[in-house]
Order: C-alpha cells, then sequence, then structure tokens
C-alpha cells in the first residue's frame, strides 16, 4: 500500500489526522499487556502518544504494571520530540524477550507527564489489548505503534515507508 490516506469510517481516526509534533493525551480506555503466561500490565491511565503516520502508543504508569518482570536494559535511544528513552528487558518464568519495553526517565518538559510510563512492543508480547480488543503490531518495529480496528493508515515503519 501506498502513502495515499485512508478515509476514516464512523468510529475511525487516521493517523494522517494526527499532529506533528506528537499530542499526548489521557486515555481511559481498558489497557492489558501478557507476556510468557503473565498479565503484565492492566490500567484504564494509561497516555497515548499521537504521531503523523503512526498508530498510537499506549504509555502505562509503572503503578499498574508487574514491575518485577521488567530489567532496566542497556543501552538508550533518543526521541528527537520526547527525549532520551530507556528500555527494560522483559522476563517471566516461561519466556525472555530483549529491550521489549521503553520508558523516559526525563523527558523534556511537552512531555513531560510520560516520566516513567512503559511502553511495551506489542510484536514481542503474548498480546496486547485496546477495550478488549487483540491489537496488531505496526509493521517494523521501530515505533511500537498498536493497531485496532479503529486506526486506519497507512502507517509508517513497514518495508518503503522510511522515506515518508
Amino acid at each position: 500500500m501506498g502513502r495515499q490516506r485512508v478515509e476514516p469510517g464512523s468510529g475511525q481516526e487516521s493517523v494522517w489526522d494526527y499532529p506533528r509534533p506528537p499530542l499526548l493525551e489521557d486515555s481511559d480506555r481498558r489497557i492489558k499487556v501478557v507476556f510468557g503466561g503473565v498479565t503484565l500490565a492492566y490500567t484504564r491511565r494509561a497516555k497515548r502518544v499521537l504521531e503523523t503516520s503512526h498508530p498510537p502508543v499506549y504509555y502505562i504508569p509503572p503503578e499498574d504494571i508487574r514491575m518485577e518482570h521488567l530489567k532496566l536494559a542497556e543501552g538508550a535511544s533518543f526521541c528527537e520530540w520526547k527525549g532520551a528513552a530507556r528500555y527494560y528487558d522483559v522476563e517471566t518464568d516461561e519466556r525472555r524477550e530483549v529491550r521489549a519495553a521503553w520508558f523516559y526517565p526525563d523527558p523534556v518538559p511537552a512531555y513531560a507527564g510520560l516520566k516513567d510510563y512503559v511502553a511495551f512492543y506489542p510484536s514481542l508480547m503474548d498480546a496486547c489489548w485496546v477495550d478488549g480488543e487483540k491489537v496488531e503490531a505496526q509493521k517494523g518495529d521501530f515505533y511500537g505503534g498498536w493497531v485496532t480496528s479503529e486506526i486506519v493508515g497507512p502507517f509508517k515503519g513497514g518495508p518503503g515507508t522510511w522515506g515518508w
């Protein structure tokens, strides 16, 4: 699929209507993350980041995460909007994934509300849900977006989309 915007239907959002710089908003949706047979996170207090051409990324407060399964990982990355990100390895008795989640320990002032909230790559989890709908992972695994039936693209991240 090319860069042609998909027209959203009733109750849908187009990622091409999301702003740049990204919008940070509170969400009271039911967000659930399961990994290695463990419900790692369940919240109605997530924050959602909306950026042009990307499916939303949900950030979960650490108080609503089984943090004993997250271990600080080596390395960091830098987001031009939010600042320096750190990563977590995620581990249960059944499974381990390296750098499967990330957070901003000291985000830039415009995104201060994200401080220490954790985002998970849905492709590395057993499953992620938004209000009971199982999430599809954004292709490419660079951005970690959560695709649901209410979000239309096309989405940046997959092959051939890096120049968008």
